[in-house]
């Protein structure tokens, strides 16, 4: 079968019109409330995730710090996939599944936020970030994709992208973490 532009963005398509339905705009307004709640309470975002996913928490937690769309405060997140020295020295000295839930362990606080991006939503160092976020009273919030993994009963708040293919999941939480975005900035700042 020979692959097409047109064919690859109708399966995007098909992937947004499946995952994008009522009962997801609901889970998706209760993160966004959360999140600002955390806010306005003086808490923090932390974000993690692998590979596709680790950029992915980084750039959403720029969106924070720096803007979304709209020119105001900073906001406080933490992509615990941006330390390098600290993945490694982590990675090293306990292994690669403590290389978020170290960091939570130190930086995390009661209150705070604890974003996982995991499109199979199996990976064990995401597993381990929401376990150690927990014992902390820290908030999770899952988004993932397939069936959603073990990550969709062990996190608070789950958003799935109806969707097998990694590509399309990434694309269809990047797309809820902006709406995301945008909701928390319009609420805390007009």
């Amino acid at each position: 079968m020979k692959t097409t532009f047109e064919g690859i963005v109708q399966g995007h398509q098909e992937a947004f019109q499946k995952t994008f339905v009522p009962a997801q705009y609901e889970v998706l307004d209760k993160m966004a409330h959360a999140v600002i709640q955390a806010l306005k309470s003086g808490h923090k975002l932390l974000l993690c995730g692998n590979g596709g996913s680790a950029s992915d928490s980084q750039h959403v937690a720029a969106e924070f710090v720096g803007r979304f769309e709209k020119t105001r405060m900073s906001l406080p997140a933490i992509a615990l996939t941006a330390d390098i020295a600290a993945l490694t020295a982590i990675g090293n000295d306990f292994g690669f599944e403590k290389v978020f839930s170290r960091q939570i362990e130190g930086l995390g606080q009661k209150g705070d936020i604890l974003v996982v991006l995991s499109t199979s939503g199996r990976s064990p160092n995401i597993l381990e970030a929401i376990t150690q976020a927990k014992q902390q009273g820290i908030l999770t919030l899952g988004f993932t994709g397939k069936d959603g993994g073990i990550l969709k009963d062990a996190v608070d708040i789950c958003f799935i992208a109806k969707s097998h293919k990694t590509s399309y999941i990434q694309e269809a939480y990047m797309a809820a973490l902006h709406g995301i975005c945008e909701v928390v900035e319009t609420i805390l700042f007009g």
